[in-house]
């Protein structure tokens, strides 16, 4: 594999965040304070050319009360991190649906598979399913860049080491709890309990903040290793085969050698995983960690280095090579109501089903199947449909030997795409 400087990488996605709109982008507040917000993006390489594909601002997540009322129409969690892959994702869809429209792949990313490749499908009971029409081009590497360290396990060293006292803080034990048991959800704790290293964790917030069981972007970053950054609708339609992460770039400040190792390799959490594949195409791919001396400008740090008071933003942004542009609050459109059918991003669990709907109504008559699955009655009825047996089987898997702890984050799947 070619090697790519991680400056330029970085460069690639400033260069399309400078380009994004002022109010998709934080603001100086009326009373002095300047905003910053993490950012993060999606580079392809092809052919020595670099290409930016997605980028997405954002460091919010919906309160675990909020799930049952978003009704795919609210994101649960737009952490710059998540929410570019979920871009990124729209963009791979938008592109399947170009291609049936006999247009060009955008920008070459995708290509078709051969009958060979697809092999026979047997839908009673299989699980090889590998009968997706598109794959990522072979020729493809894909850089992800984050302006900040992956909330979770990969910066616990980082976030020990601004405390007062840098040393870890042991879970605090309750009167008549067993000694491994604590007061705060063991389990999945958000940013305390420093002496718990290596475990799944909620996105860490305020103390006084509502409750979330969003992951922390390590745990998903880390899972992603395994089930490629495809999403179930995705996966229905493109091949995991080589749409994985090579290489995560972050600022060398936000670097934590210790904890990227142990939240990301084979030497750390995800040992258990190590040269592991699946049915389907799917197998641990680690990524490289690579550092940049590039420091994005509105990161905390370089904001804080120009302006005495810093405050972070509200605001959300996604944006991808395909017309992707929005700006987003509460993990809805900028403006709109919360859970408003009219507020829902293109990136929303009810835009991405109708997107991919509306893609499979274009393939030939002969997949049906993939059709069938997607003309299913609920959003979960897909994630539990036979054509999504091999990806649930690899997150079954990591789950419970590598990422154990993982709470499931229910009550936004049982919406039909003619409900609101």
């Amino acid at each position: 594999m070619t090697v790519v400087d991680p400056d330029l990488i970085a460069d690639a996605v400033f260069e399309k965040f400078r380009q994004l709109p002022a109010r998709r982008k934080p603001q100086v507040r009326d009373n002095g304070v300047h905003e910053w917000v993490p950012l993060s993006g999606i580079v392809a390489a092809q052919d020595g050319t670099l290409t930016c594909l997605a980028v997405a601002t954002g460091m919010k997540c919906l309160p675990a009360s909020k799930i049952p009322q978003a009704n795919g129409i609210g994101l649960h969690d737009w952490h710059a991190e998540i929410l570019v892959l979920r871009a990124f994702n729209r963009f791979l869809l938008s592109a399947c649906h170009q291609m049936l429209l006999n247009k060009s792949s955008e920008l070459g990313i995708l290509r078709y598979r051969t009958d060979e490749q697809r092999g026979p499908y047997n839908p009673q009971g299989t699980q090889d399913w590998e009968g997706q029409p598109f794959a990522i081009a072979d020729d493809v590497r894909l850089y992800m860049y984050c302006s900040e360290a992956p909330c979770g396990d990969a910066s616990m060293e980082l976030t020990m080491a601004t405390q007062e006292d840098a040393s870890p803080w042991d879970a605090p034990v309750e009167a008549g709890e067993d000694a491994t048991t604590t007061s705060a959800d063991p389990s999945m704790p958000g940013r305390g309990f420093f002496s718990q290293l290596g475990i799944v964790r909620r996105k860490p917030a305020r103390a006084d903040a509502p409750p979330t069981l969003s992951k922390s972007c390590s745990d998903k970053m880390a899972i992603r290793q395994c089930t490629s950054i495809l999403s179930s609708l995705t996966a229905l339609f493109i091949h995991p085969g080589n749409a994985y992460i090579d290489v995560v770039v972050l600022p060398q400040s936000q670097h934590s050698v210790t904890g990227c190792q142990r939240s990301f390799s084979s030497e750390g959490r995800m040992s258990a995983l190590k040269d592991k594949t699946w049915a389907g195409g799917y197998a641990f791919h680690p990524f490289h960690v690579e550092t940049t001396a590039r420091e994005f400008e509105n990161s905390k740090r370089a904001v804080e280095a120009k302006s005495g008071t810093v405050g972070a933003s509200n605001l959300a942004a996604a944006w991808n090579a395909n017309g992707l542009n929005e700006g987003l609050i509460g993990g809805v459109l900028q403006g709109r109501r919360a859970f408003d059918i009219k507020g829902a991003s293109s990136t929303s669990r009810r835009q991405m089903w109708t997107l991919a709907r509306e893609t499979a109504s274009l393939l030939h008559s002969t997949e049906r199947d993939l059709r069938a699955s997607l003309s299913a009655t609920s959003y979960a009825d897909i994630k539990a449909g036979e054509l999504s047996l091999p990806r649930r089987t690899v997150v079954d898997q990591v789950r419970s030997e590598s990422l154990t702890g993982w709470a499931e984050n229910t009550g936004d799947d049982s919406f039909a795409l003619d409900s609101q």
